[in-house]
């Protein structure tokens, strides 16, 4: 019966790959055998790759899904061809405001190519550093929702004021921990697999070092160009990359403790060359295969992964109204005009720069966007208003360095208590009444702003960073950034 059923399936996954590859090109499908060629030879040859595992993240952005499809189907290619083939571990990383659509894309996309009861694939998701099979109506778990809004808090506050809006710097340090632990889980895998531009990686990579030195960690110069040098800077994190935020602070550990490696033996595979259509080309695949949704102005609007372009666009507001002494609508102007020279230059439909006019520049709806954009950073990230106009002072850390301006800006009234908050800070007791607003203003247990305290200024590019290292990944995908500007952002790619 089992035999009956092998030879079944494989028929069926047969008839899939052949309506896949009726979505692709004739160059679509030289680089196909391309890429085949080099996991061949990377597994060591033809006799080595059925005991050849490949990872690979999925994110929900059309360009994932659509590399996705190509190794779907150059692994079916092979078991067409050969008695075995390689194996294929796919993990996304639960989080706090990764969109449900982005879900139900991983979904549809797994679906259309099989992948959950095919035995050659895991398909698996991370919530709150636990690995599960990969459930896409499954909401994150509320103690991962908690954290993740306390490591973006602790992250985030790690910055100048004065400094780029680098406020979701955590999803770098979140990401990087995700990929150096599910490449060890269930004896490991032997290469992490990405189609990620050369700039992207390179962005990828800063993004992590500088939220490395916010978490207190220091990373070494490693050699190699892109992800070359990704799991040594992992391996050299470590396992926890929040314990010196924490020190003190019970936190979850990897699990299941006991299924992941000692030793991580992963490799990096590149085959962004072997990505030869363009965007535009894919369509078709994506939607009409996958079963992909786009949402086009998010995918070119996002400044990263790791918050919507409402967001995004909220927060210039906020900085503008509270930091800078300017209108809120002029921070989300001012964030739609540096939006629309990134679209044009990257030669976009109109249609989307008209979106984005609709969606950013109606004034008669930005009081309504305001109120929109404020409950969708409560809902999606657990912060206010008030947290985040407080995580763009970054009041605490450094002594207090910035506590009195914060006061004097947007808390005046406070200011008689400053005396009572830094010996809050330090330690000592203080009523009831100024420990619980510490807590409403910041979101942040006093024990953790005690933490943010003591710690020192925040590294810079002085402290470690390269400008090569730096160079289009500055304050976490910033738009005012001409590097950023004249490349691509990362969300949606």
């Amino acid at each position: 019966m089992t035999l009956i059923h092998d030879q079944a399936m494989n028929y069926v996954y047969q008839q899939m790959l052949q309506r896949l590859l009726g979505f692709f090109s004739r160059a679509e499908r030289t680089a196909l055998q391309l890429m085949i060629q080099r996991l061949v030879v990377t597994a060591g040859g033809m006799e080595r790759i059925g005991d050849y595992k490949v990872l690979f993240i999925q994110s929900g952005s059309r360009d994932s899904c659509y590399t996705l499809a190509l190794l779907r189907a150059a692994q079916l290619s092979i078991a067409g061809r050969a008695p075995n083939t390689f194996q294929l571990r796919v993990a996304s990383l639960r989080m706090n405001g990764v969109s449900p659509m982005a879900q139900d894309n991983i979904h549809r996309s797994y679906s259309a190519l099989f992948l959950y009861d095919d035995p050659r694939v895991e398909v698996l998701m991370v919530d709150n550093r636990e690995v599960l099979p990969f459930r896409h109506l499954t909401p994150l778990s509320e103690p991962g929702r908690e954290v993740g809004r306390l490591n973006l808090l602790m992250v985030g506050h790690r910055r100048t004021l004065d400094g780029p809006i680098d406020l979701w710097d955590d999803g770098y340090l979140a990401t990087g921990e995700f990929y150096g632990q599910v490449a060890r889980w269930n004896s490991g895998v032997d290469a992490l697999i990405s189609s990620d531009t050369l700039h992207q990686q390179k962005q990828f990579l800063a993004g992590l070092k500088r939220a490395s030195g916010k978490a207190g960690l220091k990373v070494s110069n490693h050699p190699g160009s892109g992800f070359d040098p990704l799991f040594a800077m992992l391996d050299e994190l470590g396992s926890d990359c929040y314990r010196m935020l924490y020190a003190g602070h019970v936190q979850a550990q990897w699990r299941p403790a006991e299924q992941f490696e000692a030793c991580r033996r992963a490799s990096f595979i590149d085959i962004h060359d072997m990505l030869v259509s363009n965007r535009e080309e894919r369509w078709p695949l994506l939607t009409e295969f996958l079963g992909f949704q786009p949402d086009e102005l998010t995918a070119q609007l996002g400044e990263n992964e790791y918050v919507s372009p409402s967001i995004s666009a909220h927060v210039r507001g906020l900085q503008a109204c509270f930091v800078q002494g300017r209108s809120y609508e002029s921070g989300v102007a001012e964030y739609l005009q540096k939006a629309l020279v990134l679209m044009r230059r990257k030669q976009l439909p109109e249609r989307l720069c008209e979106q984005a006019v609709e969606a950013f520049g109606n004034p008669a709806k930005l009081s309504d966007q305001r109120a929109l954009a404020a409950a969708e950073a409560q809902k999606s990230l657990g912060l206010s208003e008030s947290q985040l106009v407080c995580l763009l002072f970054a009041p605490f850390v450094d002594n207090g360095a910035g506590l009195e301006r914060f006061l004097r800006q947007c808390h005046p009234g406070m200011l008689v208590a400053l005396p009572d908050l830094h010996r809050a800070m330090q330690g000592s007791p203080v009523s009831e009444q100024i420990a619980q607003w510490m807590v409403d203003v910041s979101g942040l247990p006093v024990s953790l702003i005690g933490k943010l305290y003591r710690m020192g200024p925040v590294p810079g590019v002085e402290d470690g960073l390269t400008d090569a290292e730096t160079d289009g990944a500055e304050g976490g995908g910033e738009l005012d950034n001409d590097a950023m500007v004249a490349g691509e952002w990362s969300a949606g790619r």
